[in-house]
């Protein structure tokens, strides 16, 4: 979780003594400034600055031209919002069994997909990258856009490149729990200018290529949202930005202490498809048991107890209901019934043997190595 201090106070101090907290009519133009650093920080060439993660997927869907009748492919561990994306926009989500890394299976990933089939969202979940490779080759086997969800994983990098800009579109959170925070934000990143464009209409009512960012019009305007955040959120978010890799920096550092300490002690550590840049660590048992007894300990967590990162504890969607019974993804893409308890139970069984480590980047090095020993005695 990212710290909010004294910076980002004299930031917002700023904005508001400009006296316009409008991001499109601001002397400072704060969302601009941070849009255009995102770019350079993530070598994305347009960033799109939006209210949250769960906004930023519907823009990138939209501007993706998913919609109606189409199937979108998600991995069945994540938060609900990756799979509530396309439902807001007509498609229907199809789950997709997670493998020993704890990201998607792109062996799953190819036998789930359909004619129906449009976009895959990939998951970088607890700052740990999907197999990209593998997924891109996929997905371009058959025709589908990638959209990543980098909520979990803003400033990761997989193979030298930032999780986020490697498929077609991705969207970053600034949750309150994520590497940058502002409470509530996000964005969605892209070097397609039509996605951009597209993304930028979804955003702000689609009348709104206005201001300082704005790109120009590609194809006929379509009725938007309103996602635009606030020049404060600008602010706070440009400082957050500026110690990204520092705070990054000392999450690595800590969890290839705990890793080291673990493997040592023979504990079944999963496996990183980028084991060069290590930013979230999990360890997987033989029995949901241990597990459990494992999660006793300090800064550890059992996955399997992480509420709506749970498919089957996403209880709207697995009824079926949106907010009004016309409205009906699942019969627009020829579907009788929506998504089932049943449909991925190794994903349900590797949570349940599974653990994740809390880096503990506030404690100084020397706790850090202790407590990983007690994990182990």
């Amino acid at each position: 979780m990212a710290r909010v201090g004294l910076r980002e106070w004299l930031a917002v101090g700023r904005v508001i003594a400009a006296g316009d907290l409008l991001r499109n009519s601001g002397p400072l133009q704060e969302v601009a400034r941070f849009e255009r650093a995102l770019c350079d920080e993530t070598g994305a060439t347009h960033a799109l600055a939006v209210t949250s993660g769960t906004s930023a997927l519907v823009c990138a869907l939209q501007a993706a031209g998913i919609g109606p009748g189409d199937e979108v492919l998600v991995p069945a561990y994540t938060w609900m919002a990756t799979v509530a994306a396309p439902l807001l926009v007509g498609a229907v989500p199809v789950l997709v069994e997670v493998d020993e890394t704890l990201a998607m299976d792109p062996d799953d990933l190819a036998a789930k997909i359909t004619p129906r089939s449009r976009a895959v969202i990939p998951v970088h979940m607890l700052n740990r990258p999907c197999d990209m490779d593998r997924i891109m080759s996929v997905a371009g086997a058959h025709g589908l856009v990638v959209i990543e969800d980098s909520c979990q994983a803003v400033g990761v990098r997989y193979k030298g490149r930032a999780c986020g800009t490697i498929g077609q579109a991705g969207a970053f959170s600034f949750n309150q729990y994520k590497n940058m925070t502002v409470g509530e934000g996000g964005a969605v990143l892209t070097s397609d200018p039509d996605i951009h464009a597209r993304a930028f209409n979804a955003h702000d009512m689609g009348w709104a290529y206005r201001g300082a960012g704005a790109p120009e019009p590609r194809g006929p305007m379509f009725v938007g949202g309103n996602y635009r955040i606030s020049e404060i959120q600008g602010a706070i978010l440009r400082v957050q930005l500026r110690r990204l890799r520092r705070s990054l920096s000392r999450v690595g550092k800590r969890l290839a202490i705990i890793r080291d300490v673990l493997e040592r002690a023979g504990l079944s550590v999963a496996p990183h498809n980028d084991p060069d840049e290590v930013l979230g660590l999990v360890v997987t048992f033989d029995t949901e048991a241990e597990a459990r007894a494992f999660a006793r300990h300090r800064g550890v967590h059992h996955l399997f107890d992480n509420s709506k990162h749970i498919y089957t504890e996403w209880t709207p969607i697995l009824d079926g209901r949106t907010f009004h019974p016309g409205f009906d993804p699942w019969t627009w893409a020829g579907r009788n019934a929506p998504v089932s308890a049943e449909d991925c139970p190794k994903t349900l069984d590797r949570l349940r043997r599974s653990c994740r480590i809390d880096p503990m980047a506030r404690l100084p090095l020397f706790a850090v190595r202790l407590l990983a020993r007690r994990m182990t005695a």
